[in-house]
């Protein structure tokens, strides 16, 4: 089996490796965001030389990868304008069970809107602040010292220091604070999410991490509720998978790639099959963990 890489940078063209699991970021600048990006994935040893744990994994249990980002988005942009989630180059094989995960992403994430199906390039997008499953917001000066990151402890919700355009508090009474289902939940409304705006003074940290796939040396699996498994290495033809956080196509204008609901990409991430296989002692580490699964 190859390995994977990952990839990060502030569009889909300029990339750099990113070890996986190291907790060292990957640098992120352009005219429009900057800001930092890691990522940790249980149970893979990528081609950068990442490790295969993290003590991320012992401490938010229950989940198996994680994309961290922090960073400030250098124009104005209402919080209905960004949007997150993965773009496809090309058509791929649906495979059986396709449509259980459509519902059980639908279920997860009601903000959801895709175009898997799409002859050209498929596509799911949500809007960033309804679709994360931990965000955290600050006023911060551009210039002032950042909070460490990755952080130490994995991130909690907050976001206290939220305003509406009009300057008014989003959670007078704390009732959206360190609740990330409160938060998602309110901003599932696209009036509530175009009446916030963010800008050079906004610090934004998000965690995108769930346990649906689960990675080994073996290959990638999908795991769903009610027991459904689905090997995703028997329908990957090794296009890259992107997680983009992207401005979203304004009514009346076209989006970078014609008929989608997406402009300029503001920050990306990339998995993709690495060049070569793996080194033989990984092989044989993974030849060894298998046969110990068959004595069982």
């Amino acid at each position: 089996m190859p390995y994977l890489r990952v990839l990060a940078g502030p569009s889909e063209t300029e990339l750099v490796p990113l070890k996986v699991n190291s907790e060292v970021p990957v640098n992120i600048s352009s005219d429009a965001f900057e800001g930092c990006i890691a990522v940790f994935i249980k149970g893979l040893a990528d081609a950068e030389g990442g490790k295969e744990d993290s003590d991320y994994f012992r401490k938010r249990s229950g989940v198996t990868w994680s994309i961290q980002v922090q960073g400030r988005f250098l124009r104005e942009y209402t919080a209905d304008d960004l949007l997150f989630g993965n773009v496809f180059d090309r058509p791929f094989k649906l495979p059986w069970g396709f449509g259980a995960a459509l519902r059980f992403m639908n279920f997860i994430d009601p903000t959801l809107e895709h175009d898997l199906a799409s002859r050209t390039k498929p596509w799911a997008l949500s809007p960033l602040i309804a679709t994360m499953p931990y965000f955290r917001h600050q006023r911060s000066p551009r210039g002032a010292p950042a909070p460490q990151f990755p952080p130490k402890d994995p991130l909690s919700d907050d976001v206290s220091q939220l305003r509406t355009s009009a300057g008014a508090s989003l959670s007078p009474n704390g009732k959206l604070n360190g609740s990330p289902s409160k938060r998602r939940s309110y901003f599932a409304n696209a009036l509530r999410r175009q009446e916030v705006v963010f800008g050079p003074e906004d610090l934004i940290t998000t965690d995108f991490c769930y346990d649906f796939l689960e990675f080994s040396h073996e290959g990638i699996s999908l795991r769903l509720p009610g027991g459904i498994s689905i090997d995703v290495m028997k329908y990957w033809d090794g296009q890259p998978v992107r997680f983009v956080c992207c401005e979203r196509a304004r009514k009346g204008e076209r989006g970078e790639v014609p008929d989608t609901p997406w402009g300029r990409v503001l920050w990306c991430v990339v998995i993709e099959p690495a060049d070569g296989d793996m080194p033989v002692h990984v092989q044989e580490k993974a030849s060894v963990s298998g046969s110990d699964e068959d004595v069982d």
